[in-house]
């Protein structure tokens, strides 16, 4: 296996759709982690990491093939970011991001399902995975994510470590639990800010429990009154792929008897130039 990370940003429109308005701002949301991720991979960088980014009106078919391409690619951590909109099918068992096109009636048949997505990581070339979560559920997924005989059983993958934020959202509601993924104060959001700034006092190489606090802090998380409208989630261990923490480098630096000119070039140094890859 090779030290590089295979990174699949998917970031699905629903479409003009009123009912699937939640997945509005995913796209924005793919191109943040897009471009804030790679750069921030402790051991592989921008050079080391390979970014399919599908189009996000791609239809179940196109999204599940660049991201089948990309875990049969060697590599040593297959990282899968999926935004959008959630839907159960009829029974509330299986769940599926809403993919273009859809309406009411057939959202599940023509989404991508979320056990497709975890077996095509499961069965990649890759020696890690993580799957990075920013979703909404309209209220009966919702409620089939709660139960653990139903779809949220679907959360506990133990070969598909997930981080992100899974919220309630309602068509025309507004407040606290209507942010939509990829949208200011959504997990895609506040990641992206985490990794932008990083976080003093923390070690130059965090994981995501590293930086789960912080990111919570950009969300605003703790008031009571949202605490049953949205579901955090945090790899169990901790989370194995470590970022750099680039308040980390830059305390370093500091901390240097160098002038600042000095400081300046290797500021620039340390920081990504590479754009993702298409």
């Amino acid at each position: 296996m090779s030290g590089g990370i295979e990174l699949v940003v998917i970031g699905a429109d629903g479409g003009p759709e009123r009912g699937h308005g939640g997945s509005a701002r995913a796209a924005d949301g793919a191109r943040t982690l897009a471009a804030a991720l790679p750069g921030r991979t402790f051991d592989a960088g921008t050079r080391g990491s390979n970014v399919s980014v599908p189009p996000a009106d791609g239809d179940a078919n196109t999204l599940l093939t660049a991201l089948r391409q990309a875990a049969q690619r060697p590599a040593r951590w297959l990282v899968v970011c999926l935004l959008g909109q959630l839907v159960a099918d009829p029974r509330g068992r299986r769940v599926a991001l809403v993919t273009a096109g859809s309406t009411p009636d057939n959202a599940y048949r023509r989404g991508l399902a979320w056990d497709w997505i975890t077996s095509a990581m499961v069965h990649g070339e890759q020696e890690e995975t993580l799957l990075i979560v920013d979703a909404v559920a309209d209220r009966d997924t919702w409620a089939a994510l709660l139960r653990e005989d139903g779809a949220g059983e679907l959360l506990g993958h133990s070969r598909v470590p997930l981080w992100g934020r899974i919220g309630r959202w309602s068509a025309g509601r507004r407040g606290r639990d209507g942010v939509l993924p990829g949208a200011e104060g959504s997990f895609s959001w506040a990641l992206g800010r985490v990794l932008e700034h990083g976080v003093p006092g923390a070690p130059a190489a965090v994981g995501p429990l590293d930086l789960q606090p912080a990111v919570e802090g950009q969300l605003g998380w703790g008031e009571p009154a949202s605490a049953g409208e949205a579901r955090l989630m945090v790899p169990r261990d901790g989370g194995r792929l470590l970022m750099r923490n680039r308040a980390a480098v830059r305390g370093a630096l500091a901390g240097l008897p160098l002038s600042d000119e000095l400081l300046a070039v290797l500021w620039r140094e340390s920081a990504p130039t590479d754009p993702p890859s298409a």
